[in-house]
């Protein structure tokens, strides 16, 4: 090939392709138990590393991808490589400096390289709050050299905002994109906008129904693999096969005036938004390839005719509900396996409830903050259905103030925790029928409002907010909580 897809510079020291080839389904292709031979991987991924598609999206649990990887980049000693993403997912438990060191060197070991080049974290429940142990441990290990750029998967605006808030120097966030879900086009390219966070899209082509395969075709009833499986729960969520009929109608009428394909307007319309440093499309290895039809998304632009033809047919659709990230930690759970709740549900609490002695029917937990033995105080006690939530602050662990001097990001974490203590008691946040925010400064009230918001949009508790003045410690805000779980 004699063109070569955009390219662009994450960091000072990363430049990747504008599409990236993603290796999602080489767990698909092996999930019968068939494993990939490495060096026969190695020959495809070089064969797109050539055509100038040099960069490759993995995960650890992304079936043998990260072995496969390593045996190309064992081929490149002495000379430029290609350039391997991958992720890190634990399992919510301890980030303690060991346990996250660990799970960077297998990535390491599994690559056979030295550094990962950029290495991305998923955390499933922020009702957790090792995530930020773990962040804060990973940028010591890319100090140290292990991890060239330090990315997020699937968090949402709320929380990529209080990682960064924290101090935590965020790269990347990888995320659902697409003309079927277009969420990230919202408070999180915002976000992106006033940090420098890029986003990485994946789902742009929605497993392949972004194609003009599937223009004016009836609605599969069957579907073999985990990747359309995925998709077709967002087709159904954001309204249907007629609707999502509509959206290709719209781009099939693009492409066919640009002489390309309707795939390609999808990608384009997405690597369009200035958050976007890049798509990451499937690769399928030993099966399908696209390079040649990939090129052509970077030989046209969108113009506002376009847009307004894909504006008219997105009327038409249903917006997929929540931020990014959403479809992994609640309902819908728009995910290859669908229904995660059973998982969800297998995740230890971080606060452990006892019984009030002499006292039956009752029960409290404890964060763990040095103030509640002092003081003589739970983080929440339950009194048969009802649940009552001390004023809580941003202390993590035992004493450290998190985001200091951010009134909006210390409420994200802080509603966190609420959920946490409530869920430990036996309850949710849908049981939440009132709340009490105290800020410091009443001119912090939208950032506040706004993680309230997000926190309780389909539940509307009744709620107070004043300015309290000067709180104790180096906070901004404080929120108290009740629940009743009838």
């Amino acid at each position: 090939m004699s063109q070569l897809p955009d390219r662009i510079a994450l960091t000072k020291d990363l430049t990747i392709s504008r599409i990236v080839c993603g290796l999602w389904q080489v767990a698909d292709i092996e999930k019968n138990g068939t494993i990939i031979d490495p060096d026969k991987g190695a020959d495809a991924l070089q064969a797109y590393a050539r055509d100038g598609f040099d960069t490759f999206d993995m995960a650890d649990h992304y079936g043998s991808a990260e072995l496969i990887t390593g045996r190309l980049l064992s081929r490149y000693q002495g000379e430029k490589r290609p350039v391997a993403f991958t992720k890190w997912c634990p399992e919510p438990g301890p980030m303690t400096a060991d346990v996250v060191r660990r799970g960077v060197e297998e990535r390491l070991t599994r690559l056979g390289t030295d550094t990962v080049d950029l290495l991305q974290f998923h955390w499933w429940s922020f009702e957790h709050p090792a995530w930020l142990d773990a962040l804060h441990e990973m940028q010591r290990l890319r100090e140290e050299g292990l991890i060239g750029a330090l990315g997020l998967t699937n968090f949402d605006a709320g929380h990529l905002a209080l990682a960064l808030a924290d101090g935590i120097d965020i790269a990347t966030n990888q995320v659902s994109f697409s003309l079927v879900d277009r969420r990230a086009a919202g408070l999180l390219s915002d976000l992106c906008a006033r940090s420098n966070v890029k986003l990485l899209a994946y789902g742009t082509l929605c497993g392949g129904f972004l194609s003009d395969k599937w223009l004016g075709q009836p609605e599969p009833l069957n579907i073999p693999d985990w990747s359309r499986s995925k998709y077709k729960r967002f087709i159904d969520t954001s309204g249907g096969w007629e609707a999502f009929q509509g959206i290709l109608r719209a781009a099939g009428s693009i492409a066919a005036k640009y002489k390309v394909s309707i795939s390609n307007v999808a990608s384009r319309w997405v690597l369009e938004h200035p958050a976007v440093a890049a798509t990451i499309v499937g690769a399928r290895i030993g099966e399908n390839e696209h390079r040649g039809d990939n090129l052509n998304v970077f030989s046209f632009a969108l113009d506002q005719e376009d847009h307004a033809a894909l504006d008219a047919a997105f009327a038409g659709t249903q917006p997929i509900p929540g931020d990014c990230g959403d479809e992994y930690r609640k309902p819908p759970f728009l995910t290859a396996s669908g229904d995660l709740s059973h998982h969800l549900d297998a995740i230890p609490s971080i606060y452990t409830p006892e019984p009030v002695p002499g006292r039956p029917g009752r029960s409290r937990v404890s964060s763990g903050s040095i103030w509640e033995p002092i003081a003589g105080y739970s983080r929440a006690i339950r009194v048969g259905d009802r649940i009552l939530v001390s004023g809580t602050t941003a202390t993590h662990g035992s004493s450290r103030s998190v985001a200091p001097g951010d009134a909006g990001a210390q409420a994200t974490y802080i509603l966190d925790k609420i959920a946490a203590s409530i869920s430990a008691l036996g309850g949710s946040m849908e049981d939440v029928v009132r709340t009490r925010i105290y800020l410091r400064d009443a001119s912090q009230w939208e950032p506040v409002s706004r993680a309230h918001g997000r926190a309780f949009s389909s539940v509307l508790p009744a709620n107070t907010l004043i300015e309290a003045g000067n709180l104790i410690g180096d906070y901004e805000v404080e929120i108290e909580a009740e629940a009743i779980c009838d």
